[in-house]
């Protein structure tokens, strides 16, 4: 359950993060908390899974890297053996289960675009499944906030 102080600490988690020597210090003030109870919260809302992730999102194509939107289509009684095999995988991250042929729907993150084809390689020979790529042809940023 979450109480009021919560809610405001995941509204204000979405906005921008000061880069400060001490930019806990400056969010717990702007929410007037001490720091530390803003990171004992923190602790236990990753904790009991409100949040599953806390970071930065960094643009990989304009470090030189890139991003692939990858499918595949795993059959069932595999499903739970390729997830672990793709998801071991560093560049993997928001991995989904879909309701489709294409039941395997995940991003990669590489830090050279020729790394995208590398990793999807590489799961390919270690599921035997061919991996779809469908590479990032125009960048739309939505804003994306959930209030709490």
């Amino acid at each position: 359950m979450l109480d009021t102080t919560d809610r405001a600490i995941l509204n204000r988690m979405q906005d921008d993060l000061p880069l400060t020597t001490h930019p806990f210090a400056d969010i717990a003030d702007d929410l007037g908390i001490p720091e530390a109870e803003l990171l004992s919260r923190l602790a236990r809302l990753k904790n009991d899974r409100v949040i599953t992730r806390f970071g930065p999102f960094f643009d990989a194509a304009a470090m030189g890297g890139a991003f692939c939107l990858c499918a595949m289509a795993v059959p069932a009684d595999k499903f739970e053996t390729v997830l672990t095999k793709v998801n071991a995988h560093p560049e993997v991250a928001h991995n989904y289960e879909r309701t489709h042929r294409l039941n395997m729907w995940f991003v990669m993150a590489t830090e050279t675009p020729q790394g995208i084809a590398i990793t999807a390689d590489a799961i390919e020979r270690e599921t035997g499944i061919e991996v779809l790529q469908f590479p990032k042809l125009q960048e739309f940023f939505i804003g994306f906030r959930v209030a709490a």
